[in-house]
């Protein structure tokens, strides 16, 4: 700095070894400042002149606060934002953090990170699927169960990284395998004591909530316990967590790798099923809870993480939905409704031990049980005619419940030799899944002629079960060898074998109530062997600031498939290849850029190939293609990232491409005189489906406002084919946004953040290219807190989205307005009391529209409306060693 008036002329980072050099700098008289967190500055004067143009300081020894005078202060400016290497930091201190804040209010101040209403977080426009506290997994795969309950003036530290996998963190070669992750990382003196929160509301229209949560840290050892029931809408489990609370999916599917898996329950099943899921459709009451537990050796040769939750959801509601499609001679329009009463339980326990056998070996053991179960009661009736005639119409009834036991198990065995960078790896798991349903289907279907009299029906009366099992082991074994100072080579070698059986029965029935007769046409009897063998090689050179690797997989897969009743056989034998390729150049401890590329072989699946005869819905059929061949699947992305430190600026832009060769697509026909549809998938030879992704975001501090104003575009472009009636469609959707963004914050007096921009949606189909459905829109979103006196709080938050009208739609706009009017007590203010306003102008939440080549839905469900509620909240605290 300028001796004269402390004006910054030039500024460095110091290397690992602690040299630095500051240069380009003019003759004069000037100060060195230096400053390290935890350290008090260093300042020193010294000139630079003709005679002497260099000044070597020689060895500085920083001293720590903690060994100053108290009466001596230092003061110096809060650096917000740290990039350290593939991680940026957040530090705590430079962000406004109220009393009795939660983790979730300070990640809303941060540049880049977004979080919805549901708690879900975005950063940089991905989606964060983990969030650790001090590098640990906190209640497994629950994030909201970290933000919305730690409290945030525990925190250090936010750290934003890709997270890899056990493997490439231990490697170093990346394997493409990545999770967006948060860690929190808490203050040294906010790890000894208990805090929590008991709170509690009741609300008209019969609402009501409570949630529970309890935290005892006693430095390497962290107890936690939370309980929750409400019926307003909070679940209590994670957005990421929900999708794990039931089954899911319907077929075998071969992965990359060769793997298979089965999936059981709905899409393409006999039987529904209830996933327990709650996204705003329908009436939901959710009870969960659980228990974590994690700890550390007072060696650091041990860690244990333990979890056990337990969780219910019941959702009842009805959606309604009108459909028009658009066939070359008729259009047929189709008023349908479900009507749906569902059940889903579930528990799970899971546990990790790692340990650390010596200085060069470590070994860690994973293990997770759940056990699931499922009741689900659907009503379907639905009405199509052709030009106001009657084609046909639907009655359907499926009620049946659900067992699901899932299994998993693996160890992960590190070993790192004397020669530096030389380095094996084992890795082995076992993954284990057995469900059992049962159910009744009841289906009526008239059928009407041309001149809308009835002319036939179709009747389905069967009571059904499914009991398949998946058993598989895998083995995967990986061995680093450095070939110089800056070049290394992976090897690789896997071993799969996936043992399953798929057995299902539909029985018709012999007398009232009495299900005795084998459907042989709906009854099978599966099973699946597959054995697969994976080698590769990736190849890594690191020198300096560039990290490139490069290379590929292969995998043999041997599938058979044995029909038990019909004792048909059916063998595939395919290889699959996952090349790769990742560049990373760091120009500066601030400023990165990295690209990458994956490609993969994706084969049919069995479901697309001889898929399983089901009749749960007659109106639309699905047909198998054995001669389905593979496609391949070509992956780039890039991102850049760079903050100034002057300018409290950060810049980020992310990007993806995705095109597939030989793509698998539905063939889709439609008989207009019955309204059935049958769909087959085949092969795209002629065209190659496409999608673009592009976000970038601008985030800077201005100085005269105090405050942030950020910038971020999103562009997200699809480009998809499928045949419909013999004729070949082309797709494109895409949606451009910009976003602008305002944040203030005057501690204690009054705060806000504002997200607001235009959006154009783009939806063109080449079977109908007088339908452009393309539509400028605006979307708006908005929260604030205003401290009032007495300790009075009012925090409004809005949501407005606006689509303009479209040759097809017409107009639509919504507007979700919730208000809170709070006021704390005592001296910490962690007692409050709250009045809720929700959805203040009972606007319908949960209506939505859609648009294909030839057909457009307009579907409204269930919805949680207006309504107030009444809720104490108390938060206590007791850390006997704080400082702060």
């Amino acid at each position: 700095m300028n001796l004269k008036d402390s004006i910054l002329v030039n500024y460095a980072f110091s290397i690992e070894d602690g040299s630095f050099i500051v240069a380009n700098l003019p003759a004069g008289n000037f100060l060195l400042l230096i400053s390290y967190p935890e350290y008090a500055d260093y300042v020193e004067p010294f000139m630079l002149d003709a005679q002497h143009p260099l000044h070597d300081f020689g060895n500085l020894n920083l001293r720590l606060k903690t060994k100053l005078l108290q009466e001596v202060m230092i003061k110096g400016q809060v650096r917000a934002i740290k990039i350290k290497g593939d991680t940026t930091e957040f530090n705590a201190k430079a962000y406004s953090i109220q009393p009795n804040d939660k983790v979730e209010d300070l990640l809303k101040q941060l540049p880049g990170i977004q979080i919805d209403k549901d708690g879900k977080i975005t950063a940089n426009g991905e989606t964060v699927n983990k969030v650790l506290v001090d590098g640990e997994e906190f209640f497994g795969d629950d994030p909201t169960l970290v933000t919305k309950n730690i409290r945030a003036d525990m925190v250090d530290k936010v750290q934003l990284y890709d997270k890899k996998s056990d493997q490439a963190a231990f490697t170093g070669i990346d394997d493409g395998q990545k999770t967006k992750t948060l860690n929190i990382k808490l203050k040294d003196d906010k790890k000894n004591g208990a805090f929590g929160r008991l709170s509690g509301g009741i609300g008209n229209e019969d609402y009501y909530e409570t949630q529970d949560f309890y935290n005892r840290f006693n430095g390497k050892n962290k107890f936690s316990a939370y309980a929750t029931i409400a019926n307003d809408g909070k679940t209590g489990l994670g957005f990421a967590d929900n999708g794990k609370l039931g089954t899911s999916g319907s077929n075998v599917q071969v992965g990359d790798d060769g793997s298979v898996r089965i999936f059981t329950g709905s899409g393409g099943d006999d039987l529904d099923s209830f996933n327990g899921t709650y996204s705003g459709k329908g009436l939901p009451l959710a009870r969960s809870g659980g228990l974590h537990y994690d700890g550390k050796s007072a060696d650091n040769k041990q860690a244990i993480n333990l979890n056990y939750k337990i969780g219910s959801m019941q959702l009842d509601g009805v959606t309604t939905t009108q459909t028009q499609q658009s066939l070359p001679n008729s259009v047929l329009n189709t008023n349908s409704s479900q009507t749906f009463h569902n059940y889903a339980f579930r528990q799970k326990f899971d546990a990790t031990d790692q340990i650390k056998m010596d200085t060069s070996t470590t070994l860690k053991l994973s293990a997770d049980g759940t056990i699931k179960t499922f009741k689900v009661n659907n009503i379907y009736q639905s009405v199509t005619d052709n030009n106001d005639t009657l084609v046909n119409r639907s009655n359907r009834n499926v009620i049946n419940n659900g067992t699901e036991y899932i299994f998993n198990a693996s160890a992960f065995f590190t070993k790192k030799f004397k020669k530096p960078r030389r380095t094996f790896s084992w890795n082995v798991s076992e993954a284990y899944d057995k469900n059992e349903t049962q159910g009744y289907l009841l289906s009526e279907v008239d059928y009407f002629n041309k001149l809308g009299v009835q002319d036939s029906v179709q009747k389905i009366n069967q009571y059904k079960t499914i009991n398949t099992v998946s058993s598989a082991l895998n083995s995967n074994m990986t061995f680093t060898e450095p070939l110089s100072k800056t070049f290394a080579i992976v090897f690789n070698y896997g071993l799969a074998v996936n043992n399953s059986t798929s057995d299902r029965k539909s029985f018709d029935q012999f007398a009232p109530g009495v299900y005795t007769i084998l459907n042989k046409a709906y009854s099978n009897d599966y099973l699946f062997n597959q054995l697969t063998n994976q080698a590769g090689a990736i190849f890594n050179y690191k020198q300096g600031k560039t990290t490139f690797n490069f290379g590929t997989k292969a995998s043999d897969v041997d599938f058979k498939q044995t029909d038990e009743i019909s004792q048909t056989v059916y063998k595939r034998d395919f290889i699959n290849w996952l090349p790769q390729s990742n560049f990373q150049y760091k120009f500066s401890q601030q400023r990165s850029l990295s690209i990458s590329y994956n490609g993969s072989t994706v084969q049919p699946t069995i479901q697309q190939i001889q898929p399983i005869l089901v009749n749960t819905d007659p109106l639309n059929i699905t047909l198998g293609n054995a001669g389905l061949r593979p496609s391949f699947k070509n992956a780039f992305s890039f991102g850049y990232s760079s903050y100034q430190v002057l300018s409290n600026t950060s810049f980020s832009v992310n990007g993806n491409y995705f095109a597939t060769t030989n793509a698998i697509v539905n063939n889709t026909t439609t008989d207009f005189t019955t309204g059935k549809t049958t769909i087959q998938y085949v092969n795209l030879a002629s065209r190659t489906p496409e999608n673009y992704f592009l976000y970038t975001f601008l985030n800077t501090y201005v100085k005269p406002l105090e405050m942030y104003v950020g910038f971020n575009t999103n562009s997200n472009v699809n480009i998809s084919y499928s045949y419909i009636n013999g004729l070949l469609d082309k797709s494109v959707t895409a949606s451009y946004s910009a976003q602008f963004l305002l944040q203030k914050i005057v501690p204690k007096k009054y705060d806000f953040l504002i997200f607001a921009g235009p959006v154009y949606t783009v939806n063109e189909f080449s079977l109908q290219p007088q339908n452009k459905n393309n539509a400028p829109g605006l979307i708006v979103n908005g929260s604030g807190d205003l401290y009032l006196p007495l300790k009075f709080i009012i925090a409004p938050s809005i949501s407005y989205n606006y689509t303009a009208k479209t040759q097809s739609l017409d107009a639509n706009q919504r507007t979700i307005m919730n208000v809170t009017l709070g006021k704390t007590f005592f001296k910490d203010d962690n007692l409050k009391l709250s009045l809720a306003a929700n959805n203040l102008f009972n606007q319908d939440v949960n209506f939505s529209r859609s648009i294909t080549a030839n057909t457009l839905m307009q579907t409204t469900s269930t919805s949680i409306r207006r309504f107030f509620m009444f809720s104490v909240s108390w938060d206590f605290t007791y850390f006997p060693s704080s400082k702060s």
